[in-house]
């Protein structure tokens, strides 16, 4: 299985918190789409004898493409690269951007068409919708450019069209209470949304969010509340139905990413557009971050792309990062096979402590982090890294 990401490096205003690449600037748009379906047309050779079985639109905000730009990039993709007969094929979306008005290509007829009967005629069969929360005065505090009621009008309309949808939860929000983290679990219940991806809202540098924080603007995020809401989060969608099959992310039975999958199952994917990251099994690879390059390096039939090898140290350290952040956890005789025996000592006597202290326990073969662990996962996985 292998899939292709497209980075759409746009977006209407600048989150708070958000340290992704893109431009809040559409002027060279134009510029940028042809530009992506260049860099389709050159990397075709990489993924040759590989079926593409994901199509992934992120960003950035995607969903300021044009129906006929999306159209345009997936035609690319197909010309170019053998797709599977049922790809999954998403698009990240902002809730404002779905619920502008409705279409009406022939005057005459009454029937109004939306902007989701738009997406599905061009083949995309998954939505990942930007919600964050319900509530304005966090969207508000993180600058976002929808409102509460466009959040909920949107799930209204989306549900009304697509049966896949996932949506983005972020908690530990300065001023967010368990009570009012609750709720945008439960709204979101209501609407009966298959895949929850949920993030603690984390501070990174450079951005709106740490220089308000430092200012003493905003309070600073609490992580003890963080990991209390995370904690709330895992019990309430476990009760509906999910399953908690990554870190960060939900799904009822049948409705995990399969693009995210995977990413965290070490499956090569490509990535297409400026800061988008590439791995093929044995080297990573990633793209200018910077638009204008970008567009000019391509327009000269240049790669904007830097490539590292990974070592097996490398690849052992990735897959442990992954694997902990999974279900499917790090598989010891996965490790012996394509690591070697002392990797998998070195697994088993890093471990022991983590074991004791009940963070991870051993399964059928299988290095898994408890209940208890799951929010310190990432900091687990670097204590079990082999230095090169």
């Amino acid at each position: 299985m292998s899939g292709i990401y497209i980075h759409i490096p746009f977006c209407k205003q600048a989150c708070h918190y958000c340290d992704f690449h893109f431009s809040t600037s559409l002027k060279k748009k134009d510029e940028l789409v042809n530009a992506l379906a260049k860099e389709l047309v050159l990397r075709n050779d990489e993924f040759k004898n590989r079926i593409v079985e994901t199509i992934y639109f992120g960003g950035g905000t995607p969903s300021l493409l044009s129906i006929d730009e999306l159209r345009f990039l997936i035609d690319e993709v197909y010309k170019n690269y053998e797709v599977s007969e049922s790809p999954e094929i998403t698009i990240e979306a902002n809730p404002d951007d779905l619920i502008s008005d409705s279409i009406v290509l022939n005057p005459a007829e009454v029937r109004p068409l939306t902007i989701f009967h738009d997406y599905k005629t061009i083949g995309i069969n998954r939505l990942s919708i930007g919600i964050q929360s319900f509530f304005e005065e966090d969207l508000k505090l993180m600058n976002r450019a929808h409102n509460s009621e466009e959040a909920k009008k949107c799930l209204e309309e989306a549900t009304k069209h697509f049966d896949n949808i996932s949506i983005d939860l972020i908690y530990g929000i300065p001023g967010m209470s368990n009570e009012r983290w609750i709720q945008n679990i439960e709204t979101v219940l209501a609407f009966n949304i298959p895949h929850i991806s949920s993030y603690a809202l984390t501070v990174e540098p450079k951005t709106a969010l740490a220089n308000f924080i430092k200012k003493g603007i905003i309070k600073n995020v609490d992580d003890d509340l963080a990991q209390e809401q995370f904690h709330i989060m895992i019990e309430k969608l476990r009760d509906a139905g999910f399953i908690h099959y990554e870190l960060s992310n939900f799904g009822k039975p049948e409705y995990f990413s399969r693009n995210n999958s995977a990413y965290w199952q070490g499956k090569p994917y490509l990535g297409i557009g400026p800061s988008a990251h590439s791995f093929d099994g044995k080297h990573r690879s990633w793209n200018v971050r910077n638009n204008s390059k970008y567009i000019n390096s391509l327009e000269k039939n240049i790669l904007p792309i830097e490539t590292e090898t990974l070592s097996t140290t490398d690849k052992y350290n990735e897959y442990v990062m992954t694997g902990l952040r999974t279900i499917w956890g790090v598989s010891l005789e996965k490790v012996e096979q394509e690591f070697g025996e002392k990797y998998k000592t070195y697994l088993l006597e890093q471990s022991q402590k983590h074991i004791i202290e009940q963070l991870l326990y051993l399964d059928d073969g299988k290095l898994l982090v408890t209940k208890k662990g799951k929010f310190l996962s990432d900091g687990i996985a670097s204590d079990l890294f082999m230095l090169n």
